[in-house]
């Protein structure tokens, strides 16, 4: 494999986070080849009209057309995979567009993919994400002006707070996660070959909720793995919580009903469960779900 590494970023509106997304890896200590951004209902991102994306490399703007049902999170994955693929990328890095690469993400995911013995193929890489706080309740830099950049590079390691339910390694360990139900989207990388060889995300998926797990499925079935590595820390910014509207309802339970279809049980329970608490959905009498109200 040669070193040619891009960066795929989702992007519908947080400009400000893929702004300081763009400065951190401008800060790594390998940079990426090339960043694919794919604009999700995004005309100010399509037209080239959000300053500070740039960087020492090539950065590409992908327009994802609107779906009417949500956010197309597996079809915006795989448009960013084809265009970085067609410009000759290697590895493949998506990094959620709230996330702020550490100073070593970009080098330890290639490190990684250069490592024997190489994990089955398709071969998922996994690093850590640290949560940021509310960068507005900081205290001020030392000179006692505001941090107008939201978060001090520099300080990340520092303010990142780790969930304890999540795999933390040491710099240079590596673990194999049995278990390809744990994957998810924050920050992973696997070659281009792999991506192509999965078929990508399943674009069925449309809205929150399914299709990174499904994608762990889809690789599991071919034989190949999951490992977490040490090192390639991402730090992800705060923000709000998602409301619970009911579109957001009625695309959790539309795509646990099609993984339940795809393969044989049911994903999300916690979050369906919470949700029949509320009056918000029901089981049917099938063993299904439906959305109430």
């Amino acid at each position: 494999m040669s070193d040619w590494i891009a960066v795929l970023t989702l992007a519908h509106g947080r400009h400000d986070h893929l702004r300081r997304q763009v400065a951190g890896l401008r800060a790594g200590t390998r940079r990426p080849d090339l960043h694919v951004i794919a604009a999700m209902d995004d005309p100010a991102l399509t037209a080239g009209e959000v300053d500070g994306l740039d960087g020492p490399w090539t950065t590409d703007v992908v327009h994802v057309p609107p779906d009417s049902r949500g956010l197309p999170l597996a079809g915006a994955r795989n448009a960013a995979a084809a265009r970085a693929r067609e410009l000759g990328a290697d590895l493949l890095l998506f990094l959620d567009v709230d996330c702020i690469p550490g100073p070593r993400t970009v080098a330890t995911y290639l490190r990684e993919a250069r490592a024997t013995p190489y994990p089955p193929r398709p071969a998922i890489w996994c690093g850590d994400v640290a949560y940021l706080p509310d960068h507005t309740q900081l205290p001020p830099a030392p000179d006692g002006h505001p941090d107008e950049g939201g978060y001090p590079l520099e300080r990340l390691a520092e303010l990142g707070q780790h969930r304890p339910d999540r795999v933390l390694l040491a710099d240079g360990e590596r673990r194999r996660e049995p278990d390809l139900r744990q994957f998810w989207s924050l920050s992973f990388a696997l070659t281009a070959e792999d991506y192509a060889a999965t078929g990508g995300f399943c674009p069925d998926y449309v809205g929150y909720g399914g299709e990174d797990t499904d994608f762990g499925q889809v690789v599991g079935r071919l034989g190949g793995s999951l490992t977490w590595i040490g090192g390639a820390t991402a730090y992800h910014q705060h923000h709000p919580p998602a409301s619970v509207d009911r579109a957001h309802v009625a695309s959790v339970v539309r795509n646990a009903t099609l993984f339940a279809r795809r393969w044989g049980w049911w994903p999300m329970e916690s979050w369906l469960e919470g949700f029949a608490e509320r009056g918000l959905a029901a089981r049917t009498p099938e063993g299904g779900w439906r959305v109430t109200g």
